[in-house]
């Protein structure tokens, strides 16, 4: 028993000294709308409140049959407009358009952004019937917001109210619209056409753009033109999808986007823990932070401090390499779908940080939704929240809709459609600033040096342990159980400046047990959660 408080009291005390009092505090609340069905990966804009929601998928995680991946079944054939105050909703369908406006708008993973009263979309993946197969589409859309609202509540005709354009630039899906002033970035993503196989036979192609294209666009409301300007190309730092691309203040005043995270890194089946900052001028890939958590697309509030200099991100839940459990940080190289609520922090200094929040997704939720600020919140223009000018009491700063609902963490491998739903729940998202002391716990490693990554796991006690060091260093690694108790303790001699590999073969583990692995330098320490195959 003495030993059992022990332990409890060294990882109480740890938690203590790796958390922050917070500058904010987030609370979820949930929500429905009778008649709303579930939706992940689409598209959306808003006029007075009411949002108009177009594309996505009515299905939940992709399915591995090549017949049924991204069935047309799972298209969401429909334009769809939500008032979540008055918990109504209205939907029209698509079938009044043409064929190539049709196609777009019921794919998924399109690249959206809104501009004025003008929602434009770009790309997207779905069904062409020109080829009876899946493609990705070089369209731009642009729909007349307002009115398309008002036309689907009262059942009048939307025809009219959508124009399209071609540019084979445009064939993107999984990436990101975002816009710095009047420039339009599309940022990452992949052109892939053909039908979905991951048993490895050849029914698709697929190409990342590895870029952000730069563009203008001249719209008078009848016609529209692209002026392209030059590409930033980036085999390495640009080559992810699926990620977050979330608009920024940065340290001078002036508008960004970071790229947060995303798949998959060239060479490897995991997420980037990097990110990479784009400005007016070009972009800085920031490899002294890490993000452990929320690394697949989700929902994320961008909130600002003028007076602090502080740009704050939250995500909510998704998918993840890394997880919390009992203040250790836990690796699954499976990458699977996790609750976590975390946030990022860049200071005045331009140092990004990564804290867990105590409050967590009721459920594995997350990938695929939306953050949809509420009218009322004072923004800049780039849409991210004015901190400040929230009051110190709970204010509604926006809703969480849609996205995947997965029944358990790891599906991918057995999933034949009943694993995971599109979700139709609703969160409303408070923000407080009241003077109750809020925890936000320190996840040490998206600041350190070391990167520390153990593979595979979970693994069958043969560890490959991969480190990064930027100064020669005595370095030490021990291998632990969850009881304290050392395993094995190894130190290191032949270390290099950059990046080092560590092989060993641990015996006598238990099958299906969990390690505690730690990585100590004259200046660092870290520690992961390992499992050992069953």
């Amino acid at each position: 028993m003495k030993k059992q408080l022990l332990t409890l009291f060294v990882f109480l005390l740890s938690i203590a000294l790796h958390s922050q009092t917070a500058p904010f505090n987030i609370s979820i609340v949930p929500m429905n709308i009778d008649g709303l069905g579930g939706l992940q990966s689409f598209a959306f804009a808003q006029h007075n409140g009411k949002w108009l929601i177009v594309g996505g998928r009515l299905d939940g995680l992709h399915r591995r049959q090549p017949f049924a991946a991204f069935d047309v079944a799972g298209n969401n054939n429909q334009i769809i407009v939500v008032d979540p105050v008055s918990k109504q909703k209205w939907t029209a369908p698509l079938s009044s358009l043409s064929v190539d406006i049709q196609e777009q708008l019921s794919s998924t993973n399109m690249e959206f952004h809104q501009n004025g009263n003008i929602l434009y979309l770009i790309g997207g993946y779905g069904f062409n019937n020109a080829t009876s197969s899946r493609k990705t589409f070089d369209k731009l859309s642009a729909l007349k917001v307002e009115e398309l609202i008002n036309a689907v509540i009262t059942g009048n005709s939307i025809s009219g109210l959508i124009r399209q354009i071609s540019d084979p630039e445009f064939a993107v899906t999984g990436g990101h619209l975002k816009k710095i002033n009047n420039t339009y970035y599309l940022i990452g993503g992949n052109k892939f056409d053909g039908n979905y196989n991951p048993m490895g036979n050849p029914t698709f192609t697929q190409v990342y753009t590895n870029a952000t294209r730069k563009f203008n666009i001249s719209d008078n409301g009848t016609t529209i033109s692209v002026s392209h300007l030059p590409t930033i190309t980036d085999a390495n730092n640009l080559h992810r999808r699926d990620y977050n691309a979330v608009p920024q203040i940065l340290t001078d005043g002036t508008e960004g986007i970071t790229a947060f995270s995303g798949v998959f890194q060239v060479g490897a089946d995991l997420p980037y823990l990097n990110c990479v900052n784009i400005d007016s001028v070009g972009y800085v890939v920031n490899n002294n932070f890490q993000q452990y958590y929320n690394q697949y697309h989700c929902a994320v509030l961008p909130m600002y401090s003028a007076s602090k200099n502080e740009m704050h991100n939250v995500f909510f839940g998704g998918i993840a390499q890394y997880y919390d459990s009992m203040g250790v940080l836990i690796q699954d190289n499976n990458v699977p779908f996790v609750k976590t609520i975390a946030r990022v922090t860049r200071d005045s200094k331009g140092i990004m940080s990564e804290y867990k929040l105590m409050v967590e997704m009721p459920s594995l939720l997350g990938a695929g939704a939306e953050f949809i600020i509420v009218p009322n919140v004072s923004i800049y223009q780039n849409e991210v929240i004015k901190l400040d000018e929230l009051s110190d009491d709970s204010t509604l700063v926006g809703y969480i809709y849609g996205g995947i609902s997965s029944t358990g963490a790891n599906i991918f491998f057995t999933n034949n459609g009943t694993h995971s739903s599109a979700s139709s729940q609703i969160f409303k998202v408070y923000v407080s600033k009241d003077k109750t002391s809020h925890l936000h716990q320190l996840n040490k490693q998206s600041t350190s040096t070391l990167k520390l990554q153990v593979s595979p796991n979970p693994n069958n006690g043969n560890f490959v342990v991969t480190f990064n060091l930027t100064q020669l260093s005595k370095v030490k690694i021990t291998l632990y159980n969850t009881e304290g108790k050392k395993i094995e303790e190894k130190k290191l001699n032949d270390v290099v400046i950059g990046e080092n590999t560590f092989q060993r073969k641990f015996k006598n583990l238990d099958k299906g047990g969990t390690y505690l692995l730690t990585i100590e330098t004259e200046s660092e320490k870290i520690t992961q959660k390992i499992s050992i195959e069953p």
